[in-house]
C-alpha cells in the first residue's frame, strides 16, 4: 500500500523534508508503492495513485509507468476519474506515443455523449451570451463554475461582451455573499471554506468585469470588503481566497480605503512562514508600490526582514521593493539597511545593490556630506562591484565641494591603506589623491579625532604600493602614473619626491603595454617644462554638470558637516555652519522636454535644458555660436547667477517648486514698488493659430526672463495637438514647463512658461518649432524669433 492516502497527504510530506535528498528517497519510496497498487489492480485507489502520480511528474521525476492508468480512467464512467485521465493523458503523453491511438475510441464516446459539451470558438460566442447569463442565476455549483469559466473567456475573447455581462454584477455579488455567510457545507467544504475554487472564479470574473467602470465596481465594494475581513487566511485555501480579493480590489476602482486593506492584508503574508505565500506578497506589493507608496511603507520593517531570508528569491523580490520605497524622509533608515545587507550579500545582488544606493544618495541626500560617506562605504564594502557611471559621479561630486575635498581625500586615504583590494575604491582613490595631494598635506589625516600630518612620500608610497600590487590592472596602472604626476606637481611636494616620480617614469617609457609607454613619455616630457609643468597639471576645472545615467549632481543640497569626524549615516547633521554665501544652490526645475539640437538639424547652435555650467570667461567660443544668429557677443559677460526662485506672477508647479529644505538657504527677494509692465509679442500668427510671448524681468535677478507663451486658435476652428519646442543660443540656457493643454477651443488660451538665463545685456533669441492640426491639415513651421526688446537681460544691449 502506498505510504500516503491521498494527493493532499503527499503534498505535506514533501513539503516536510529538510533537505533534497530526503525529498528524492520519499518519492522514490512513494513511487514503488504506487507501482505495487496498479499490478493489484485496485479501482478504488486508482484515483488517488495517478494524483498522486500527476504531482511526482510535476516536479520532475519519472511517471510514465502510469501512462496505461490514465487510460483506464478515461474510460472510467465517472466524470471525476475522466477529467483526471485526460490530464493525465495530456501530461504523460505526446503524439508520438503509440499509446495515444487507444485514447480515440474512449474521446469519441465522450463527445457523443448525451451531457452538453460547448467548445470555446470565438465566432460563435454571441450566441452563449444570453444562455450564459440564464447560468448565472443557477444554484447548482458546478454549473455556476463552469458558466463563470464560459462568461470569463467570452470577455476575454472580445471587449464587447464586457458590457453585456456588466450587468450581471449584482448576481456574481450575491453568489459570493452566499458563499461567504453559508455555513458548513460538508458537499462543498474545504478546510473550513464553502467552495473556494467557486469563490476565486468569482472574484476573478469580478475583476475583469469591475476593471475602468466605477459603477461595476461601487456593487463590488461591500462584498470585497466582507470577504477580506471574513477570510481566516490561517490555511492556503483561505490565503488563496485572500490573493485573489487584493488582486480584484487592486484591479478595479476601488476607494481607497479599500486599496489600504488589500495592501495591509499583503503586508500580513509577509509574515506568514509559507515562502510560496511570502513571495507572492513581495511580488504583488512591487506591482502596487506607485499606487500607493504610503501604504506599502508601513510593511517597510517586514520588508526588510525580508533581505535576511533564507531563499534568495524572496530576498531578491524584497530587494527591488526596498528600491521603490526610498524617498527624502527614509533615506537615512533604507540606506543604511541596504548597506548592511550589501556586506553580507551573494555577489550576484552587488552590482545592482551598489548602483541602486548610488542612485538613491544621488536624488534624496539630506546634504553633500551625507551623499559622499555613504558612496564612501559603497567603495569600501564592495569597489569591485561599482559601474563606471558611479564612480564618475563621484568625482564630480568631490569636484564641486571644495568644503569637502580635504575630507574626502583624508577619508580615501585611509581606506586605501587599509584594502586595495577594491577596485573602484583604488580607482576614486589614486584620483583624488593625485588632485588634491596639496590639500591632504595641508589639513592633514584626521582618524579618531585627531589629526595626523602626513608627508608627500607617504603618499607616493601609497599610490606605488596600488602600482605594484597583485590585484592592478591596466586602469588602475594608468590612474596611478595619471595621480603620481599631478601630485608631483604641487607645491607641498618636495623636490626629491619629485626625482623619484621622474624616474619612475623614465622606467615606464620602455613598457610593454602600449597606453602605459604612451602616458610616461608625455608625462616625462612635461619635466622638461619647467614652471609651466605647475600650470599644465593644476587642479581641473569641476566637470560640466550634465544629465547622465545617474542623473545631475544636486547643488541645492547642503553641503553638510565638514568636520572630520565620522557620522552615522542614520545621524542628522543639523548643527552645522550654513555653506559659505559663494556656493549658490542651482534650480530645482529639470526640463520637462530635452531640446536637442538634432530637432533643428544642427547640434552646434543650440543647447539642451540641462541645468547651466559655470561661465568661464577665458572661453571665446560663445563668439562662434552667437555669431551664427548674427549678433555680437556681450563684452565680458558675467557668471549667470543660478537661482531656484521662480516670480510669484507665476503659479507653483512641480518643476518650478523650491523644495521645502531649502527654505533657509535661497534669500527671499522683496518685491519691487513698481512691477515691470508686462507686454505680448507676436511669435506666430497664421494657418489658425496665434503664438504670443510675453517676458517678465526682475531687477534683482538680471540675466534670467521669464516667459509666458500663449496659444489662441485665431480662426473659427479648434487647434489640436499642438508641439511647441524651443531653443536658445549655446551661451544661454533654457526651461520648459508642459503646455497646459495641447488642444486648444475658439475663444479659449493655453499657456506654456519658459526660463531663459543669459549673460547679462545679451539679447533673448528663440528658434522655435511649432506644429499643430488645423481641421484634419497637419502643419509645421520652424520660426526664428528675436523681438524682444533690448536690455532685456539688464544692463546694456
Amino acid at each position: 500500500m502506498p505510504t500516503f492516502y491521498n494527493l493532499k497527504a503527499l503534498i505535506k510530506g514533501i513539503r516536510a523534508c529538510k533537505t533534497v535528498a530526503d525529498e528524492r528517497a520519499l518519492i522514490q519510496q512513494e513511487s514503488a508503492a504506487i507501482r505495487a497498487s496498479f499490478r493489484e489492480e485496485d479501482s478504488y485507489q486508482r484515483h488517488h495513485n495517478v494524483a498522486k502520480l500527476l504531482y511526482i511528474h510535476m516536479l520532475g521525476s519519472p511517471a510514465h509507468f502510469g501512462q496505461i492508468e490514465c487510460l483506464k480512467l478515461v474510460a472510467s464512467p465517472l466524470f471525476t476519474d475522466k477529467r483526471l485521465g485526460y490530464l493525465g493523458i495530456m501530461l504523460l503523453l505526446d503524439e508520438n506515443q503509440e499509446v495515444l491511438t487507444l485514447v480515440t475510441n474512449s474521446l469519441k464516446n465522450d463527445m457523443n455523449h448525451s451531457n452538453m459539451v460547448i467548445k470555446k470558438v470565438p465566432d460563435i460566442a454571441d450566441h452563449f451570451v444570453g444562455k450564459a447569463k440564464n447560468l448565472l442565476t443557477d444554484r447548482n455549483h458546478g454549473v455556476l463554475l463552469t458558466a463563470i469559466t464560459l462568461v470569463t473567456e467570452m470577455c476575454n475573447i472580445e471587449e464587447a461582451h464586457l458590457n453585456e455581462f456588466r450587468s450581471a454584477v449584482p448576481l456574481l455579488v450575491r453568489n459570493l455573499k452566499s458563499l461567504v455567510t453559508t455555513g458548513y457545507s460538508p458537499e462543498h467544504d474545504v478546510s473550513g471554506i464553502t467552495d473556494p475554487f467557486l469563490q476565486v472564479k468569482i472574484l476573478r470574473l469580478m475583476r475583469i468585469l469591475g476593471k475602468g467602470d466605477e459603477q461595476a465596481s461601487e456593487a463590488m465594494n461591500d462584498i470585497l470588503a466582507q470577504v477580506a475581513t471574513n477570510t481566516d487566511g490561517s490555511k492556503n485555501v483561505g490565503n488563496s481566497i485572500l490573493y485573489e480579493t487584493v488582486l480584484t480590489v487592486l484591479e478595479i476602482e476601488a476607494d481607497t480605503g479599500l486599496r489600504v486593506m488589500a495592501i495591509n492584508i499583503l503586508g500580513k503574508f509577509l509574515s506568514n512562514r509559507d515562502n510560496n505565500i511570502r513571495y507572492v506578497a513581495l511580488n504583488t506589493l512591487n506591482k502596487v508600490v506607485t499606487m500607493d507608496t504610503n501604504a506599502v511603507q508601513r510593511h517597510r520593517n517586514t520588508i526588510l526582514d525580508c533581505l535576511r531570508d533564507g531563499d534568495i528569491s524572496i530576498r531578491r523580490r524584497a530587494l527591488e521593493l526596498s528600491y521603490a520605497l526610498i524617498n527624502e524622509q527614509n533615506v537615512r533608515i533604507l540606506v543604511r539597511e541596504l548597506l548592511a545587507f550589501l556586506e553580507v550579500a551573494d555577489d550576484e545582488f552587488k552590482l545592482g545593490l551598489t548602483t541602486q544606493i548610488s542612485l538613491a544618495a544621488e536624488r534624496f541626500a539630506p546634504n553633500k556630506r551625507w551623499h559622499i560617506d555613504t558612496v564612501l562605504r559603497v567603495l569600501k564594502l564592495a569597489g569591485n562591484f561599482v559601474r563606471e557611471e558611479v564612480l564618475s559621479a563621484f568625482i564630480r561630486l568631490v569636484a564641486h565641494t571644495p568644503e569637502l575635498q580635504a575630507y574626502t581625500a583624508s577619508k580615501l586615504y585611509l581606506a586605501l591603506k587599509a584594502d586595495i583590494s577594491q577596485e573602484s575604491l583604488t580607482l576614486a582613490a589614486t584620483w583624488i589623491l593625485g588632485e588634491y595631494a596639496d590639500i591632504l598635506m595641508e589639513g592633514g589625516i584626521v582618524e579618531d579625532e585627531k589629526t595626523t600630518p602626513v608627508r608627500d612620500s607617504e603618499i607616493i608610497d601609497l599610490l606605488l604600493s596600488c602600482m605594484d600590487s597583485p590585484y592592478s590592472n591596466y586602469l588602475i596602472r594608468q590612474f596611478v602614473l595619471a595621480a603620481l604626476t599631478k601630485a608631483s606637481a604641487r607645491p607641498t611636494t618636495s623636490q626629491s619626491e619629485q626625482d623619484r616620480v621622474a624616474e619612475l617614469l623614465a622606467k615606464y617609457t620602455t613598457s610593454p603595454e602600449l597606453e602605459l609607454q604612451q602616458r610616461a613619455v608625455e608625462f616625462a616630457s612635461l619635466f622638461t617644462l619647467g614652471d609651466m609643468r605647475a600650470g599644465v597639471l593644476e587642479q581641473m576645472p569641476a566637470p560640466e554638470l550634465k544629465a547622465t545615467v545617474m542623473g545631475v549632481v544636486s547643488e541645492k543640497k547642503p553641503v553638510g558637516s565638514t568636520k572630520a569626524q565620522d557620522v552615522d549615516l542614520l545621524g542628522d547633521d543639523t548643527s552645522t555652519p550654513a555653506a559659505p554665501a559663494n556656493t549658490q544652490p542651482a534650480p530645482n526645475a529639470q526640463s520637462n522636454q530635452d531640446l536637442l539640437a538634432e530637432i533643428f538639424g544642427s547640434s552646434s547652435e543650440l543647447t539642451s535644458t540641462s541645468p547651466p555650467p559655470a561661465a568661464q570667461p577665458q572661453k571665446a567660443s560663445m563668439d562662434d555660436i552667437l555669431g551664427l544668429f548674427g549678433s555680437t557677443p556681450p563684452a565680458a559677460a558675467p557668471a549667470v547667477p543660478q537661482t531656484p526662485s521662480i516670480p510669484m506672477s507665476y503659479p507653483a508647479t512641480p518643476a518650478t517648486a523650491v523644495p521645502a529644505g531649502l527654505t533657509q538657504a535661497v534669500p527671499v527677494t522683496p518685491a519691487t514698488p513698481s512691477a515691470p509692465r508686462l507686454t505680448a509679442y507676436s511669435a506666430y500668427d497664421k494657418n489658425g493659430l496665434k503664438v504670443t510671448l510675453t517676458p517678465q524681468t526682475s531687477a534683482a535677478k538680471p540675466g534670467i526672463v521669464m516667459i509666458l507663451a500663449r496659444f489662441q486658435a485665431s480662426g473659427g476652428s479648434a487647434v489640436s495637438g499642438i508641439s511647441f519646442q524651443a531653443a536658445v543660443p549655446k551661451s544661454q540656457q533654457l526651461q520648459m514647463l508642459p503646455m497646459s493643454n495641447p488642444n486648444v477651443n475658439p475663444g479659449a488660451t493655453e499657456t506654456q512658461q519658459m526660463r531663459v538665463v543669459a549673460p547679462v545685456g545679451s539679447n533673448v533669441r528663440l528658434r522655435l518649432r511649432i506644429g499643430f492640426t488645423v481641421d484634419g491639415q497637419t502643419h509645421q513651421e520652424q520660426v526664428d524669433f528675436s523681438g524682444f526688446p533690448a536690455g532685456l537681460t539688464g544692463g546694456g544691449s
